[in-house]
């Protein structure tokens, strides 16, 4: 169906000229200014309030799918440069200790198992369980009557035959004067002289069974073998004792010096002989099970002759004075052997070195509070500073906490690496009538201080951190700073709601 333009024209031009027309054209314009109106309005409110409408919009985006902090192309806390808390620590130049540690077991240098070499009854003890006795010292007494009556017998015996020999030698003398002027045949001197040689004999073994009887009788009165400590008695007064009994008397233990055995990697044999042939100390230090409590400290006294081949480790002793009593036979200590000293070394924080695709390296925070990373070559441990080589100088300061949501050029807020010294610890926790509208008072009179960027890129404490509690200032830390203004506002409208009394 066709239409004729003229005809057209003529309709638009009555319909706009008719009273209908007009009142359509005039809602319309009333539309649009009012459209105007409202877009000016908000154009002003979003320049006069950032902060509210960034916070809107940061809850838009987490509330979007794929929005969120998990989001991909995102930070873990949301933002596009979010300030991260750190804690740091200085580079410096310090003496390194070269050490090994294992796990020791302590021995005594020498055991002796007291037994009674004698049988016979106990008659007593002369020392005291636990306590350090000499070599020699007097320790147990066993009856000695019937061996004291052995001994008499011996020597009367031996007394005897003493004075018989005596009589035949002043006979054999008697014969060789007669002899030598044939007053008797020569048979009868040959036969004295066999009697005097009989005699020797005799007193010979009369003296020897007189010497065996006095060893005897010694033996009643038992004696310290070496010098140590006695352990407990392992037989009571009035028994009778025996050589063969298993558990003797009483074991003795040498532990002053006392000794320790303990194994190390073969890599270490070298350097350790080297030391030894020059009879340069080799400093080994005992400690607890825990590593808290330093025990002792000695030396290292000599290795093993073969590495064991299952283990790839050799045995090494190690001589401590133990003039304490601090060590005990077959106990298991933490043991430290220092083999060298790294001499003013360049030294971090073992905590503040990393590993990654790059190798080892190190976050270290700028003058602008951003970070960056330097790879560096890691070396030995001690007191958990690490010996460290690389584009590092003395001064600079490293990032030991915090480093998981670290990248090339964060900003960072640099706290207190004791959660103890951390700016809020020292408030007191929220409690009572306060409850969760106090927490919401305090971050409300801190919502103006709290959400200047600025504060917290320049790595100065923010205001906020003084006006809530504890806990609070520890979770909004893990914010960025949208977040955070986010919350604030949140907080600052329930404030409002609940009247004068938050505020208060």
């Amino acid at each position: 169906m066709n239409h004729d333009p003229d005809t057209s024209a003529s309709v638009q031009r009555t319909r706009r000229g008719s009273p209908a027309g007009r009142n359509l054209f005039g809602r319309v314009s009333t539309w649009l200014v009012v459209v105007v109106l409202l877009a000016g309005g908000g154009l002003w409110w979003w320049k006069a309030h950032p902060a509210d409408a960034q916070s809107g919009a940061t809850a838009q985006a987490a509330s979007a799918p794929g929005g969120g902090p998990g989001a991909p192309g995102g930070r873990r806390f949301g933002g596009a440069n979010p300030v991260q808390p750190v804690s740091v620590q200085t580079v410096r130049r310090q003496n390194i200790h070269v050490s090994v540690n294992a796990i020791g077991s302590i021995a005594a240098s020498n055991t002796a198992t007291v037994r009674a070499q004698v049988s016979g009854v106990l008659q007593s003890l002369n020392f005291k369980e636990g306590q350090q006795v000499q070599a020699g010292q007097w320790l147990a007494q066993i009856d000695p009557r019937s061996f004291q009556a052995a001994l008499s017998q011996a020597e009367g015996t031996l007394a005897r035959d003493k004075a018989q020999l005596d009589g035949a030698r002043v006979d054999l003398a008697r014969y060789r004067d007669l002899m030598a002027k044939d007053a008797i045949p020569k048979q009868q001197l040959d036969t004295q002289e066999a009697l005097v040689r009989q005699l020797e004999g005799t007193v010979k073994a009369d003296q020897a069974t007189a010497d065996s009887a006095r060893l005897q009788l010694s033996y009643t009165r038992v004696t310290a073998p070496i010098a140590g400590r006695v352990g407990l008695k392992q037989v009571d007064l009035g028994n009778v004792v025996q050589p063969a009994d298993a558990n003797g008397i009483v074991v003795i233990t040498q532990t002053r010096p006392i000794a320790m055995v303990f194994a190390v990697p073969a890599v270490h044999v070298p350097l350790i002989t080297t030391r030894l042939r020059a009879n340069e100390a080799i400093a080994v230090e005992a400690w607890d099970r825990g590593g808290k409590t330093r025990l002792a400290v000695g030396r290292v006294a000599s290795v093993d002759n073969a590495i064991d081949p299952t283990t790839d480790t050799i045995k090494v002793k190690a001589l401590f004075p133990n003039a304490d009593d601090a060590l005990f036979p077959n106990q298991a200590v933490s043991v430290t052997m220092q083999l060298d000293t790294l001499a003013d070394a360049l030294a971090v924080p073992q905590a503040a070195v990393l590993r990654g695709a790059q190798g080892f390296y190190v976050y270290v925070v700028n003058a602008d509070n951003s970070v960056s990373t330097r790879v560096v070559s890691p070396g030995a441990v001690d007191a958990n500073w690490m010996a460290v080589a690389g584009n590092l100088q003395p001064g600079e300061v490293v990032v030991i906490d915090g480093t998981d949501r670290l990248r090339e050029g964060a900003k960072v807020e640099v706290i207190a690496a004791d959660p103890k010294q951390r700016a809020g610890a020292s408030a007191p926790p929220g409690g009572g009538r306060r409850g969760a509208r106090g927490a919401a008072g305090a971050a409300s009179g801190a919502a103006s201080g709290a959400a200047s960027a600025a504060d917290i890129a320049g790595g100065d404490r923010p205001r906020w951190q003084d006006r809530v509690p504890p806990e609070v200032a520890e979770k909004l830390k893990a914010m960025s700073p949208e977040e955070r203004r986010a919350w604030f506002q949140q907080h600052r409208g329930e404030s409002g709601r609940s009247g004068g009394t938050a505020s208060n």
